[in-house]
């Protein structure tokens, strides 16, 4: 069955999917690879991987194309669920016999809804994906395959659950679908070097943070792990495919968690002599951060979250701040660059706890950094808990363009504090002497930085304009 794979495209007002990270606009323009969808593109011989954001690829063009498809497997997500819905709804108007699929962690926690939402889904698949579509599209009937919910008779079935997927090696590399679909040059992330391309080594993570969607929607807790051999492959295939890539990124949920198995890793991957990134936590000790920065490493990026030790505990983040102070101790004596996120509105959060973790920031002094807005996302412990304690609200996640906007509220910390908080976060960390001179210091001595810079900037001048009028116009309300 000819597959159209699609990670769908921007809106009139919205902007679309940013595929593993935040599902709608970027802070400042930036596309990560659609890695979920490449699985299925590579066990299904005719597909198309079509990742329209990135490409510039309206809807109506999506249209266009999907009409030489039989089916089609939208990626989903909250922020754009409604867009993804009308898009079903226009793909099965230019041809009534296309079946539709929608895939992702919206449909995953709200399967009925989701049906129930447009006659235009045939099916969802829910949790992993890779095989539920690629066993539709080799022909099997709906009621043999495991994973999915569809309509029949009138009412609502669900298929058994599918056991998550074990062996990560018989997965095709995400890399030839890249080569066979996609312009990699059209993917930038602020903190990685471009051109960058990015796949996963292992699925699922052990940490039991409270506001992660992915392992508690879509990859689940255990963590799973491709061979070293088979990841060593994947790279060198990489590397032979793309010459002129800067960097590659793991973009696993944890990269490095299981010492033995990265340290291992490491020792194959050094003798390729490549620069990669990929994500870590602050256990990860210096003599695996030793065998990481030998084999290549550059850059990681790790979730900090929030300076004050309650909150970390309310997450369940399983890290201290004692321990991230560490970490970055050592990281900055190997000379690995950290990007830090840090999360605005985790539960317990006041004016206080913002200004604790302002100050933790500051101290690590990281190269870079993310300040993003807690979401209340189903499927998640975080959304029980808000819900729960009446500090969830039903106002939309996203402004009219998609930047972030929280839906959740505090006693003491109002939706507008918690936006005006983020702003000041930035302010405070990045206009400081050290740091606009690390910034300047990168541009007088490298032109596509320079300009790379500029942009980013002026983007993030203009965001900052937007959350402006939002916290003015809260203020009104």
């Amino acid at each position: 069955m000819k597959t159209l794979l699609l990670n769908p495209p921007s809106f009139p007002n919205f902007d679309g999917g940013a595929s593993s990270r935040w599902p709608a606009t970027r802070e400042i323009t930036s596309f990560w690879y659609p890695v979920w969808l490449t699985y299925p593109a590579g066990l299904i011989q005719k597909s198309r991987l079509l990742d329209a954001p990135p490409h510039g690829i309206t809807p109506e063009e999506t249209v266009r194309i999907s009409k030489d498809y039989d089916f089609a497997v939208i990626f989903t997500s909250t922020p754009g669920f409604k867009n993804e819905i009308r898009l079903a709804e226009m793909m099965k108007s230019a041809k009534a016999d296309i079946k539709i699929a929608l895939v992702g962690p919206p449909v995953t926690v709200k399967p009925e809804e989701s049906l129930k939402a447009s006659s235009a889904v045939d099916f969802v698949a829910r949790k992993e994906f890779d095989y539920s579509v690629a066993e539709f599209a080799w022909g099997r009937k709906l009621e043999e395959i495991n994973g999915i919910s569809f309509r029949k008779n009138g009412h609502i079935v669900h298929t058994p659950d599918r056991p998550q997927l074990n062996d990560l090696d018989a997965l095709p590399f995400a890399v030839d679908i890249y080569k066979r679909d996609l312009d990699v040059t059209r993917y930038n992330v602020p903190f990685l070097l471009h051109p960058y391309i990015a796949f996963y080594t292992s699925r699922g993570c052990p940490a039991l943070c409270t506001f992660c969607l992915w392992p508690q929607t879509i990859g689940g807790h255990p963590w799973r792990i491709r061979s070293s051999d088979n990841v060593v492959a994947e790279v060198k295939r990489a590397l032979e495919l793309f010459p002129n890539i800067k960097e590659i990124f793991f973009d696993d949920d944890t990269f490095a968690w299981g010492k033995n198995r990265v340290v291992e890793l490491c020792a194959k991957l050094k003798p390729l002599k490549f620069t990669w990134s990929c994500t870590s936590r602050v256990h990860t000790d210096y003599e695996t951060l030793k065998a990481m920065k030998e084999a290549g490493c550059r850059l990681l990026i790790v979730g900090f979250e929030s300076g004050d030790p309650m909150i970390l505990q309310n997450i369940k983040k399983g890290a201290t701040v004692e321990q991230g102070l560490v970490f970055m101790k050592n990281c900055k004596s190997l000379g690995i660059v950290v990007h830090g996120d840090f999360i605005i509105g985790l539960p317990g959060e006041t004016h206080q706890t913002i200004e604790r973790s302002l100050r933790f920031a500051q101290e690590l002094d990281c190269e870079t950094i993310q300040v993003s807005i807690a979401h209340s996302y189903p499927g998640t412990e975080f959304d029980e808990y808000l819900k729960k304690n009446d500090y969830y609200t039903d106002d939309a996640m996203t402004d009219e363009l998609g930047h972030q906007l929280p839906n959740l509220e505090y006693p003491g910390l109002s939706r507008r504090e918690i936006v005006k908080a983020v702003e000041y976060f930035y302010d405070r960390y990045y206009f400081r002497p050290r740091i606009v001179f690390r910034i300047v210091r990168r541009a007088l001595f490298n032109h596509t930085e320079r300009k790379r810079l500029y942009k980013e900037a002026r983007e993030f001048l203009q965001l900052r304009a937007r959350r402006k009028r939002f916290a003015r116009a809260q203020v009104k309300a």
